[in-house]
């Protein structure tokens, strides 16, 4: 498949989306996690907004694979490409963390007897969303630091005028 759009790699459009996204759906998890009025508002809105994530991630990476093989093998876009391949694990634990606790909310914490099951489970998925948010984010910066760095390290020095 030829990545380009207009002449352009589409894993430089893609990656915009994904670094939106992916961060979108980490402060959505994180929300519904915390703030019942924003949970009842986001609804089921947050795990799509993680599967736009997941679904776009190994879009955007098969596209920076393909312009891998265009542009060559220099020391920093190899570099970028294997913290590029580390986002997918982050985007599905993102998309199963957000469905779970949209699940248990919207149709388990209430019909589960006991209190101290309700607040074990909660509990859980509130150190599950804080890992994962700060996880996925966190890896997103990484990933586009190092992109930046590839690109803009050979396109301008501070020699340049």
């Amino acid at each position: 498949m030829d990545y380009l759009i207009n002449g352009l790699p589409l894993h430089v459009l893609l990656v915009h989306f994904v670094v939106i996204v992916v961060p979108l759906a980490a402060l959505c998890t994180v929300l519904a996690a915390a703030w019942p009025a924003a949970r009842r508002r986001l609804g089921v809105v947050t795990p799509i907004i993680a599967l736009a994530a997941l679904i776009s991630v190994p879009i955007t990476t098969a596209a920076g694979e393909w312009l891998l093989t265009k542009v060559g093998n220099a020391p920093l876009i190899l570099a970028h490409a294997a913290l590029g391949r580390t986002l997918l694990p982050w985007a599905i634990a993102t998309f199963v963390v957000a469905t779970v606790q949209w699940v248990w909310f919207r149709f388990g914490s209430s019909r589960v007897p006991g209190r101290p099951v309700h607040i074990t489970v909660a509990v859980v998925l509130a150190l599950a969303v804080a890992v994962i948010a700060v996880g996925s984010v966190v890896t997103v910066i990484q990933i586009g630091e190092s992109g930046a760095r590839a690109v803009w390290s050979v396109l301008f020095t501070t020699t340049s005028k």
